[in-house]
């Protein structure tokens, strides 16, 4: 499986001397993608309804059950990262931890597996399981993840959408208040003048 994995790896990853627009494109999938996250998540809850908020919550829980289990697998096995093994060509600068599964796309198919899983939010939850292909790509072809880490991050993302789905009436409702009164402080001027919702 690692043969696999390593030769895979080499398929997809950077030549020596890649084209500059190939390796800027790969450059803003991997590094600059994952902030479509953070805008559709506060963008939502500051215009969503009761509904849109309790979702946004679920898909952010199952984005840090997700991390939460990166991390253990990281503790209990730990995967070189492909520069580390002097395997390919590294073209963005990386910490030398484990690579398995990858974080960057556990977050986003885990978020976007959760929102997939409510009608309501099935158009946001398919963009963003697409845009994880090319963030994929992008952090084999730069160098720093195997595609086995992205097959990881895959299964990571449906247990902890799994579990945040499954676990929902233990942290959701607590959650969602504590979130609105903090939220009321904090945007309270802009409640206002009516350009954030209540």
């Amino acid at each position: 499986m690692e043969n696999l994995n390593h030769a895979l790896f080499l398929w997809l990853n950077a030549p020596e001397h890649p084209s500059t627009l190939l390796l800027a494109v790969a450059t803003i999938f991997a590094e600059y993608a994952i902030w479509a996250l953070p805008a559709i998540l506060g963008l939502g809850w500051l215009r969503g309804s009761e509904h849109t908020r309790k979702v946004l919550l679920e898909a952010t829980a199952s984005g840090l059950a997700g991390l939460l289990i990166n991390q253990i697998i990281g503790l209990v096995s730990q995967h070189p990262r492909p520069f580390m093994i002097g395997l390919g060509h590294t073209l963005i600068p990386h910490a030398a931890d484990s690579s398995f599964p990858s974080d960057h796309l556990t977050l986003l198919w885990a978020v976007a597996f959760s929102f997939l899983m409510h009608s309501s939010s099935r158009v946001a939850g398919l963009a963003l399981a697409l845009l994880g292909l090319p963030v994929a790509w992008a952090r084999i072809y730069l160098g720093v993840h195997f595609p086995l880490d992205m097959l990881g991050a895959a299964l990571v993302g449906v247990v902890s959408t799994w579990l945040a789905f499954r676990g929902v009436r233990l942290y959701l409702p607590t959650t969602y208040r504590l979130s609105l009164s903090v939220h009321r402080i904090l945007f309270r001027k802009l409640i206002q003048i009516g350009w954030v919702r209540k």
